[in-house]
């Protein structure tokens, strides 16, 4: 078992512990900051739940978007593009799961997770 206190973790992006199957971050985004200029796959080879526990924001998901909100639990599946806009007026901010892991105890991303599935593929055409 392990306990981990998230109370001081407000940076943009802090891995809070992995395990070999799955991994726990925190993300945080400041009034209109969003994860990236457009959808992009970052980690096709991992699924990413991420639920909000303070702040509004918006959700881009292959070409559907979803307003969230506090207790919101959103599932990117492995090999979608996304993005996360903070749309409130304060931070916006998550806690993420990965499965496999998708991040290094540094937050970049680890060799597998960068690899190309063939559904993310298709999905670029």
């Amino acid at each position: 078992m392990r306990h981990i206190k998230t109370g001081s973790k407000r940076a943009l992006f802090s891995v809070l512990h992995a395990t070999h199957n799955a991994q726990a971050a925190m993300m945080t985004l400041r009034p209109g900051q969003s994860t990236s200029d457009q959808p992009e796959n970052e980690h096709p080879r991992c699924e990413q739940w991420l639920f909000v526990l303070c702040g509004a924001g918006r959700a881009t998901v292959g070409k559907r978007r979803v307003a969230m909100k506090p207790n919101s639990l959103l599932l990117i599946e492995k090999g979608e593009p996304h993005q996360i806009t903070n749309t409130g007026r304060t931070p916006l901010v998550t806690l993420n799961f990965y499965a496999p892991p998708a991040y290094t105890k540094a937050g970049a991303l680890t060799l597998l997770a960068r690899v190309p599935t063939v559904k993310s593929l298709v999905n670029m055409k």
